[in-house]
């Protein structure tokens, strides 16, 4: 039985990323797919509460069960940041236009305040919220790895061309989608979120 959930974004590459995660057994609809353009507000201090608010937001509208998910670059010498302000970091999307300029100002604003800094440790963390009507359940996936001074690769998308993950010498941009799936965070977030759907799978068609 394949399912269709209706995942919380319009971004490409993400809805991309995630359906491959998922293979056939659920169908990924996106905002545009339910009729749905506006904005969903992020106004929260965690990753937790926003992808929270994102999902409650869409079941409230549409009474369907629903994902969302917020993901943090938190770079340790920078205390966190730019962690849940990752993808406005140096501006709002209206400001720049497109996802890859914005993208690519993120990554000048973050390399400028890195500049000088020895300690380029950092980790990426996903916290995917899904909600079905009855219950609110959150699946959390890391990864860390550095930040690198030179922008490398042209897969990916975000941060993905100057962050390295610990154990690789590749940047995520620089490695093929499914090799990135094997390790990266939300790869780890999505595995905990779809071995749950599928016990709920196994569940409601054993009842029937």
């Amino acid at each position: 039985m394949q399912h269709k959930i209706v995942f919380a974004t319009n971004n490409p590459h993400k809805l991309k990323e995630i359906q491959s995660l998922l293979g056939d057994h659920f169908r990924l609809q996106s905002l545009n797919e339910i009729g749905f353009s506006g904005d969903i507000p992020e106004e929260k201090t965690t990753l937790e509460e926003n992808a929270l608010d994102k999902a409650r937001f869409i079941f409230e509208k549409y009474a369907c069960p629903c994902f969302a998910d917020d993901t943090g670059l938190e770079v340790e010498a920078l205390k966190g940041e730019p962690g849940v302000y990752s993808a406005r970091y140096a501006g709002s999307l209206k400001e720049y236009g497109t996802e890859e300029k914005r993208s690519a100002a993120n990554i000048s604003k973050l390399l400028a305040r890195l500049s000088g800094n020895q300690n380029r440790n950092a980790r990426f963390r996903t916290v995917i919220a899904y909600i079905d009507g009855k219950d609110e359940h959150l699946f959390e996936g890391i990864v860390n790895g550095s930040i690198i001074d030179v922008r490398r690769g042209a897969e990916g998308f975000g941060y993905d061309p100057v962050f390295v993950p610990e154990g690789y010498k590749d940047t995520f941009a620089e490695m093929p989608l499914d090799g990135k799936n094997k390790i990266s965070h939300r790869a780890m977030a999505f595995s905990k979120f779809v071995e749950y759907m599928k016990g709920l799978d196994v569940v409601v068609s054993g009842a029937e």
